[in-house]
């Protein structure tokens, strides 16, 4: 291999560490803003009014990130993700600032939808980058990491957000974001190559602007409804009618797109429609818990911001602890849907627990609460993506999992927008009768009792409690309503039907269970990421020793096998390179090479310092890549023998075989 070459080789690998790094901040930045300001609300709203507007500071974000992830991942694939990311990126750091520089709520929250709008390209791109920089063999070890950022995301960030809040100030759960992002920006800017290989697709703008819209409409019309204005209000029936109206054109318009941001013909599918309407409903209470326990804990129980993030612990673990393990069980034993009928009926009770707490309730009911929700929203959300996956075609795979998160993310929109319209409504009517009755003393007004939940901890003991009374009765009627709507979800559950488990589906991610993680991917890279997560296993179980067997080479050993598929296709390669990549000494690897060149499979250089396979040498090869596609092609013949798996495999198997993280010990 000549100098410059491996120079070039080393400096690739000396940078992809860099390169995960960045790509892992700025998925951490946009899926901790999905949680972080849980904790920081009631602060946010004792600074800057606006209590009936909460739901918008998390709605925003949620609604913003939901909606353009389509766009980026398609931008992406044809203009090249680098300078997406980038872009992405900017807008990221400038909604964070501008958010952090908030004079009134109604700034802040559409700084907060223009922070999602940056979110939504930084979690989609970043894990299609992925693809591009890291090798095939180790694709699945990275999408590990970023699964990871995920499940650590969802733990911190009400921590976070609460820390922020009371050591600094509220501005720094969005300032925070600055440095980070910087930091990812210039990493990305310096070391990120461009991507040279583009796809190009027919944009569904027109799909996307109409989906987007009517659910924007849809959420607005459940947030102002009854609370704003009234349900016979011209504005409500006005959000009503753009609706029905931009459903109905969406309906139109993806029947006629080359390629549909959501094919009608997916709902035709059974397991696709119950699972999504399963997974609003699981948005819908993980995003309502974490938005109004935190308010809960601050008013009624007087505690601080961090320890209110302390509090959610519970729920967070349970979520967290019960996604990975029916993941493992799932694939082990290839049984799904007993899980989401499960867990959709004790996350029912974990709401319906949650409805009954009061001011006098103690922190350890308020903890196994918070723990029963979380367990079952667990043992649902990891799975519901799985049951997509496994009910549709190869060619739907790709947008039916997008859909699926697309379903769950909106369900927290509109849990969030819904339940604070119960909060709000709830709250307004108890503390309008309270003061018929009772007299706030001198300096107290109405309105900033209404505007400023915090207020009630200035007010003398006895009138204090009465508050605090109405506080809780308001939190606690919020989860009396999310009962019966998580026990509709528990119904559904049951009409969710149980087929054979495909091999590559039953490889899941744990990142595409939690929070509101955005997907959009391609059916093609839907069924390489679960092929690269069973090659990662198959490949360590004495698989040089099994393929050397498979394909005739009677006696070569395992290392020998190896050294066999990373000569192959090479021509010359120095015998250092090859002792560098396996990890090993000249001196060590040497009997392996000397037993391949007695038995004439490959042969040395007049100098001795290069090796290269012989015209039989190749043709073990061949057999080699052969015998390694046959297992691969087992993998993913669930799929049926579409071409593109064809080339797939064709393309996987010789960057599979000899890889660097696979050598035999």
């Amino acid at each position: 291999m000549p100098e410059r070459q491996k120079d070039q080789g080393e400096g690739r690998r000396a940078g992809l560490g860099l390169i995960i790094l960045a790509l892992m901040l700025g998925m951490l930045l946009a899926a901790l803003d999905q949680t972080i300001v849980s904790t920081a609300l009631p602060t946010i709203v004792s600074d800057l009014g606006g209590l009936e507007q909460l739901s918008w500071v998390v709605t925003g974000y949620l609604l913003a990130s939901t909606v353009s992830t389509p766009l980026w991942g398609k931008l992406g694939d044809q203009y090249g993700r680098k300078h997406l990311f980038i872009a992405a990126i900017v807008i990221f750091i400038v909604g964070s600032a501008l958010c952090g520089l908030s004079q009134s709520m109604g700034q802040l929250i559409a700084f907060r939808s223009l922070q999602g709008l940056g979110g939504g390209g930084l979690m989609v791109l970043a894990q299609a980058i992925v693809g591009d920089v890291v090798p095939p063999r180790e694709r699945g070890r990275y999408q590990g990491f970023f699964g990871a950022v995920f499940a650590v995301a969802s733990i911190v960030g009400p921590l976070l957000g609460g820390f922020f809040v009371d050591r600094l100030s509220w501005h720094w759960v969005f300032y925070i974001n600055l440095p980070v992002a910087a930091v990812a920006l210039a990493v990305i800017v310096a070391v990120l190559p461009g991507r040279t290989t583009r796809t190009r697709h027919t944009i569904d703008y027109a799909g996307i602007v109409l989906l987007g819209g009517a659910t924007s409409c849809l959420v607005l019309l459940a947030t102002w409804g009854g609370t704003t204005y009234a349900w016979s209000d011209p504005v409500i029936r006005g959000l009503g009618l753009a609706a029905v109206a931009m459903l109905a054109g969406w309906w139109f318009v993806e029947r006629r797109a080359a390629e549909p941001v959501l094919p009608p013909r997916l709902f035709a599918t059974r397991s696709f429609t119950v699972t999504c309407a399963v997974g609003f409903v699981v948005g819908f209470g993980m995003f309502g818990a974490l938005t109004y326990l935190p308010l809960f804990m601050q008013v009624v129980y007087g505690v601080s911001a961090t320890l209110s993030g302390i509090h959610l612990l519970p729920m967070m673990a349970g979520m967290l602890t019960m996604s990975i393990v029916s993941g493992q069980v799932i694939s082990r034993h290839g049984r799904y849907r007993v899980f989401p009928i499960a867990g959709t009926a004790v996350a029912t009770a974990g709401m319906f627990l949650l409805s009954r707490l009061t001011e006098t309730s103690s922190t350890l009911v308020m903890s196994v609460d918070l723990l029963v929700l979380g367990v079952g929203l667990g043992m649902t959300m990891q799975v519901l993506v799985i049951v997509v996956q496994n009910a549709v075609g190869y060619a739907d795979l790709g947008v039916a999992t997008s859909g699926a998160t697309f379903f769950r993310s909106i369900g927290g929109s509109f849990g969030v927008a819904v339940l604070g319209s119960v909060f709000t409504a709830t709250l307004n009517e108890d503390l309008r009768l309270l003061l018929t009755t009772v007299r706030l003393p001198s300096g107290f007004d109405p309105e900033q009792v209404r505007a400023d939940p915090t207020i009630v901890q200035r007010l003398p003991p006895a009138l204090a409690a009465d508050f605090l009374h109405i506080y809780a009765d308001a939190i606690s009627s919020v989860f009396a309503v999310a009962t019966p709507i998580m026990l509709v979800a528990f119904v559904l559950s049951w009409f969710i039907p149980e087929k054979p488990l495909k091999k590559t589906v039953a490889a899941g991610d744990i990142g595409e269970g939690l929070g509101a993680t955005s997907a959009e991917r391609s059916s093609l890279a839907e069924v390489e990421r679960g092929l690269m997560r069973l090659a990662d296993t198959e490949l360590r179980k004495d698989y040089y020793a099994r393929l050397g067997e498979l394909a005739g080479l009677d006696g070569v050993s395992p290392a020998g096998v190896w050294i066999i598929a990373r000569l192959g296709g090479h021509g010359w390669v120095r015998a250092q390179d090859l002792a560098d990549r396996g990890k090993v000494t000249r001196a060590e690897g040497g009997p392996y090479t000397a037993q391949l060149i007695a038995m004439g499979l490959v042969r040395r250089s007049a100098d001795g310092e290069s090796l290269r396979l012989t015209a039989e040498g190749d043709r073990a090869y061949t057999a080699l890549l052969g015998r390694a596609r046959d297992g691969l092609r087992e993998l993913v013949a669930d799929w049926g023998t579409h071409p593109e798996l064809h080339q797939l495999l064709d393309r996987l198997c010789p960057q599979l075989l000899g890889a660097d993280a696979d050598r035999p010990g």
